[in-house]
């Protein structure tokens, strides 16, 4: 660690010893600034913060009873999202009681299709996860709404949420679809049934089927919730990979004024020009790569690349353990940029992309004057793995970079005195 940078974490650490209100202001100096926006990168530029906002970025800024942070050229960019997670609703994933991000009410092959389920009502921002998540530079996430057996392929409701402590969500609810193979056993034992399905729950949302038939499978708040997704309205993000399946998507949504979002899409490169035209983002498994099922065959590290050359945006997720393991998902990127991607679009889908297309871009995702100043100061190259989060604000308030994980790992790594290190000094 060079000793400019030793200088920075130390002037940061002492921020954190005043109060709230001075550590909303503060002045970064001397740093390449990732505004992820309009501007792109500008060396050796200064971002002032007031009140918890960007007030201004330029060169040779001046401002009286602020903190001045020197970050050295480091590179500063706006907190990143961590994917589509349980972060706050997972504690455990194999104890159930601390799990809530999806509803199971049916029984055996019963179906119970309820949209007005909403997982944002169980968030815990005093989850474990937090933190853990945070001092990796994370900042939002979209808190998913899982399709499990005794539920149905609509898994219910989500929203984005900072992980700065606050208890409510950040921007609009999304609606959570599951859709191909993962979703055939929620539907009958069929894809096809899938889209019989989803025409029903049409039907039912406008009318065409009474309220009381017997056939119908919405409660009246199912119905209400459904109908904010329709004529372009609401977001919907859908769980689809199969490159037929998704040019089915396209047609039911475009049939019923859906406004839709693909979470996952191994094949969605093979439909770039449509996806594209419709402009449908995707948020793509980086390390998807050859077939994993027969619904991605055509899986490909290359994916996020030939799509962002379509001109479809792209953001990222992953699908192996996504809410213990949110920090893989900036190498995620990294991998991405590697098989092709511009690394400007790299960065980009881990901030303004997923910001603007789930409804909190005029708030957070760049950098700019007027945006919430939540930031982080590394220590390098943001996609590289051998970078760390020197340095993380929310509103222009530095965090301590403290979790879970490193009071374990501090514990563990000093000597032992008169009781073993798993006791904390001075218990007894």
């Amino acid at each position: 660690m060079s000793r400019r940078l030793r200088r920075t974490l130390l002037a940061i650490g002492l921020s954190l010893l005043v109060g709230n209100a001075a550590a909303q202001h503060v002045l970064i100096r001397n740093a390449t600034v990732h505004t992820a926006g309009a501007q792109g990168t500008l060396q050796n530029t200064d971002v002032l913060v007031r009140d918890g906002n960007i007030a201004a970025v330029g060169r040779s800024l001046s401002a009286s009873g602020v903190e001045v942070v020197d970050a050295g050229g480091k590179p500063l960019t706006p907190t990143l999202f961590g994917g589509v997670t349980a972060i706050g609703l997972d504690e455990v994933s194999a104890e159930d009681p601390t799990t809530d991000q999806s509803l199971a009410l049916g029984q055996g092959k019963q179906m119970v299709v309820r949209p007005e389920f909403d997982v944002t009502l169980a968030y815990n921002p005093a989850s474990l996860l937090v933190p853990i998540a945070r001092i990796e530079g994370i900042g939002f996430t979209l808190l998913g709404a899982n399709a499990v057996s005794g539920g149905s392929i609509v898994g219910g409701q989500g929203a984005v949420v900072r992980l700065d402590g606050s208890p409510d969500p950040a921007g609009p609810k999304l609606l959570f679809l599951r859709l191909g193979s993962d979703g055939a056993g929620l539907s009958g034992g069929t894809r096809a049934s899938q889209w019989m399905l989803l025409d029903q729950f049409i039907d039912e949302v406008r009318g065409r089927i009474p309220a009381g038939s017997s056939m119908a499978m919405l409660t009246p708040a199912g119905r209400d919730t459904l109908a904010r997704y329709l004529n372009n309205s609401g977001r919907v993000m859908v769980s689809v990979q199969r490159a037929a399946d998704i040019r089915q998507l396209l047609r039911w949504s475009q049939r019923h004024g859906v406004r839709i979002a693909i979470q996952g899409g191994a094949e969605a490169w093979i439909l770039a020009p449509q996806l594209a035209a419709a402009k449908v983002p995707v948020f793509v498994d980086p390390f998807a790569n050859l077939p994993h099922s027969f619904d991605e065959i055509g899986a490909t590290l290359q994916n996020a690349a030939r799509l962002r050359a379509a001109g479809v945006p792209v953001s990222f997720v992953q699908s192996n353990d996504p809410s213990h393991n949110a920090r893989k998902l900036r190498q995620g990127a990294g991998i991405a940029v590697a098989s092709g991607l511009p690394w400007e679009d790299g960065l980009a889908g881990l901030t303004r992309v997923p910001a603007e297309v789930l409804g909190v871009g005029d708030r957070i995702g760049t950098i700019a004057v007027g945006k919430r100043a939540d930031l982080v100061l590394w220590t390098g190259d943001p996609l590289d793995v051998s970078t760390v989060a020197a340095q993380v604000w929310f509103d222009g308030r530095a965090i301590p970079m403290r979790s879970r994980q490193t009071e374990l790992r501090d514990r563990y790594l000093r000597a032992e005195g008169e009781l073993p290190r798993a006791y904390p000094p001075g218990k007894n």
